[in-house]
């Protein structure tokens, strides 16, 4: 008599993958490598010192594919990395952008990344409608470190600073979370199990 084990279902995307140690460590190697490509997608906006970049669509697809703690570690990854190589938005790196005026939005990535690949944890990756909430919510995390921060470093009142590093983002978050939405419900399609 033989018996036939089911192979574990995926929690999260990276499941699908064989496990092991020297997998995480790459999947989130790659996590950090894809955000700072996708930082290097700017678009300035007059008057912020924030720009329009491709970071937080990055965060959110890393940290669904990855789950919560790898998802934070990829974005921990690309923080420090930043420090000392030029994976910031547009380029830049160094202590002085960590802490300048978008360090909050930077430092909203790791917990963004974490908050995302909960839920994607929770099967909230798998349709559009319970993805794009998902993506927003990780949108708001990094608007909820990043506004604040911004009024302070840079010496702006809350309003000025919601004008500044929030409202124009706001539509493009809106669009990063529905394509997010739309490629992860893909993705579990493609790998088959869901």
């Amino acid at each position: 008599m033989s018996m036939t084990v089911a192979a574990p279902r995926p929690v999260v995307l990276a499941d699908a993958l064989p496990r092991s140690v020297v997998r995480d460590a790459g999947l989130v190697l790659v996590a950090a490598l894809l955000t700072a490509l996708c930082a290097q997608v700017e678009i300035p906006v007059p008057g912020s010192p924030v720009p329009i970049s491709g970071q937080t669509f990055a965060v959110l697809l890393t940290g669904a594919a990855l789950g919560a703690r790898r998802g934070a570690l990829g974005q921990a990854l690309y923080v420090a990395l930043g420090l000392a190589l030029p994976f910031y938005s547009g380029g830049d790196s160094g202590p002085s952008v960590l802490f300048g005026a978008t360090g909050g939005y930077l430092f909203g990535f790791i917990i963004a990344g974490y908050v995302v690949g909960r839920l994607a944890e929770m099967r909230q990756d798998r349709t559009f409608l319970r993805a794009f909430p998902a993506f927003t919510a990780g949108q708001i995390v990094i608007f909820g470190l990043g506004v604040p921060w911004l009024a302070i470093s840079a010496g702006l009142s809350p309003a000025e600073a919601i004008d500044a590093g929030f409202t124009p983002f706001i539509v493009g978050g809106l669009l990063k979370s529905a394509l997010a939405g739309l490629l992860l419900p893909a993705a579990w399609k493609l790998v088959g199990r869901r």
